[in-house]
């Protein structure tokens, strides 16, 4: 009889689990409580072409999604762009690819900019990252890269990702988001290299959902989950689903940690202590506008914003990564900005936080004509960036939860990696794996 496993969240965590699941003859089945999957990368259809809610792109170090890929037929379809940064500054734009684009950096002293340089290109190379993790980013760079650069390029990038937790995170954070985009460039480049699929991630997603069901697994859509529970006898675990109790021979949880703990904290064998540590995780928002436009307004894929009037983080252009033609000639653009759950931009009218934003692009980009917009969204995250700060290795559990046969798996544990799809992938096979050995033992036994 084919064992049955549950799987909640259909991100690419939850995903990649079910996929390895099912592949093994487990009867798998995702609990998706939003109406399609993917997570932030799920697809949408706007003017006709297919995007994802969020902007991604993957590095050349994407090894586990890029693995996956392989593995349902559509790594043919993953092409790896040239990409382009430049950074927003009081009203001028500055290329940031190259050490050349370094030294023309106007807003900091030349004396700054080498030091910015030499500081980079030590953390590119850094591997023992452990003493970084005990000191905060802001500290490090205020004391290695000199107040200059922090106040010009460092604190704007910790204050639009990090928001009121700027100055808490752990230095171990931005070392690895150095060393990944360093990792990303072609032998003899000096600019990265970024990945996108041809029709979006969605042609990913779309293949990983062929191969679920093709194995015999099961994807529920606009699924509300009320509680896991231990089972009685101590086989399997039960997942309340609508009121509904259901039986499982394992649960898996792809949510966020204080998502997972509202979920469990009603069982007796879960102790308060640990229903703690996943509170103590502190998360922040993602709010992500996407248009389609007629109007080209830059040649470059990626801007920084560090200008604090722009009330958003970065602008993206999607088609000069990968050129309008995949897009039918049109321009494809994002906006995002990360903020506590609690802000305005949750309860605010989309149409006026667009507005909002639109006047910050006319500002940007003074030629920028709204009337060539050709379609619009707005879509808002709750719980999309975690915060890693100096205590962070302590408040990592274990996949294996209190509860017998219950497992979690987020980016909460990828730690001293950021999330992205690939650590998703990775996580989502890490913890398949540990419940097939443990389906296996019982069987065996």
């Amino acid at each position: 009889m084919k064992k049955k496993v549950a799987v909640i969240g259909g991100g690419f965590t939850g995903l990649a689990a079910a996929y390895r699941l099912a592949k093994a003859g487990v009867e798998a089945t995702v609990y998706e409580m939003e109406s399609s999957i993917g997570g932030l990368a799920g697809g949408f259809s706007m003017n006709g072409m297919p995007l994802e809610k969020a902007y991604h792109f993957l590095y050349k170090t994407d090894s586990h999604i890029l693995c996956l890929a392989e593995e349902v037929g559509v790594r043919e379809k993953l092409v790896f762009h040239k990409s382009s940064i430049v950074s927003y500054d009081h009203g001028k734009f500055y290329p940031f690819m190259t050490p050349v684009d370094l030294l023309k950096f106007a807003p900091l002293p030349f004396l700054d900019r080498i030091r910015t340089g030499v500081v980079a290109l030590y953390l590119s190379k850094l591997t023992n990252w452990k003493p970084l993790s005990k000191v905060t980013a802001y500290d490090w760079m205020r004391k290695w890269a000199g107040k200059a650069a922090t106040d010009v390029i460092w604190e704007p990038l910790l204050r639009g990702k990090f928001n009121k937790y700027y100055q808490q995170v752990s230095m171990s954070w931005l070392w690895r988001r150095i060393q990944i985009r360093a990792l990303s460039k072609e032998p003899g480049e000096s600019t990265e290299r970024l990945g996108y699929f041809k029709g979006g991630f969605m042609t990913l997603v779309n293949a990983v959902e062929q191969g679920i069901r093709g194995f015999g697994g099961t994807i529920l859509l606009d699924q509300s989950i009320d509680a896991i529970e231990s089972a009685a006898d101590g086989n399997g675990a039960t997942l309340v689903v609508n009121g509904e109790r259901r039986r499982y021979d394992a649960i898996i949880a792809t949510t966020p940690s204080n998502v997972f703990a509202k979920l469990i904290k009603k069982d007796a064998s879960v102790p308060a202590e640990y229903v703690s540590t996943l509170r103590s995780i502190d998360y922040l928002g993602a709010i992500v506008m996407v248009f389609v436009s007629d109007q080209r307004l830059t040649e470059y894929y990626w801007h920084n914003i560090n200008d604090p009037d722009v009330p958003f983080l970065v602008f993206l252009s999607t088609s000069e990564l990968v050129g309008p033609e995949a897009f039918g000639g049109k321009h494809v653009y994002y906006i995002g900005a990360y903020v506590p759950d609690d802000h305005e931009y949750f309860s605010r009218d989309a149409a006026s936080i667009m507005g909002e934003w639109k006047d910050a692009l006319k500002k940007m980009f003074p030629a920028f004509d709204g009337s060539l917009i050709a379609d619009e969204r707005l879509f808002r995250f709750r719980n999309a960036q975690h915060i890693v700060g100096t205590d962070y290795d302590g408040k990592i559990v274990p996949y294996e939860s209190p509860i017998k046969n219950v497992y979690i798996s987020n980016f909460s544990q990828i730690y001293p990696d950021d999330r992205g799809t690939n650590y998703a992938v990775e996580e989502g096979n890490k913890v398949s794996s540990l419940v097939l050995k443990s389906l296996e033992k019982k069987s065996s036994v």
